[in-house]
């Protein structure tokens, strides 16, 4: 990577830092956790830069990478104990595995079903997936994510409505493998 680039990634990371330090905190509930992670990627992507030399958007590919990190840390159950969202994550994989047509309580504690959803979400179209993220991830609801996207809750709505027909469809395909 030129010395140009790896300029542009510092100065991406300079003027985007608070924000994405706000965000890694809101989503880990914890500060500590939040510079650890923010400090990590912009660490990554110099160790890596040869790989970002195609890259236009170094903020973005920061925040992506920031997203990546965070949802893995919520992958380790501690962590999402330590920040008291479980509930949340347990209602919406509730929601997803009985719209699979399965029963919860069989099914939630699997580690294999965890990393199939995830998968899943992962392979979700953008829009539907900045739903089932902002609402699993950040605690948003349909009104509060309207008034940050700007997207009647209706869409947004009728979004997580095929986003868990998707997701539904994953879990069967699991079931049935």
């Amino acid at each position: 990577m030129n010395k140009d680039k790896r300029s542009d990634l510092e100065s991406a990371y300079r003027e985007n830092r608070h924000g994405f330090l706000a965000w890694a905190a809101k989503a880990t509930r914890s500060l500590v956790d939040a510079e650890d992670l923010v400090q990590d990627v912009f660490t990554a992507g110099l160790a890596n830069a040869e790989s970002l030399a195609g890259v236009d958007d170094l903020a973005a590919w920061l925040f992506t990478s920031l997203r990546n990190r965070v949802r893995d840390l919520w992958r380790h159950g501690e962590t999402r104990r330590k920040a008291g969202e479980i509930a949340v994550s347990d209602a919406v994989i509730t929601e997803i595995v009985a719209s699979a047509g399965m029963d919860p309580a069989e099914l939630a504690a699997s580690s294999e079903l965890m990393e199939t959803l995830y998968e899943a979400i992962d392979e979700l179209p953008d829009e539907q997936r900045t739903v089932i993220e902002a609402q699993v991830f950040d605690g948003l609801t349909f009104k509060e994510l309207a008034q940050s996207s700007g997207i009647s809750p209706d869409t947004l709505a009728a979004r997580k409505r095929y986003a868990l027909k998707r997701l539904a469809a994953a879990l069967r395909e699991w079931i049935e493998e």
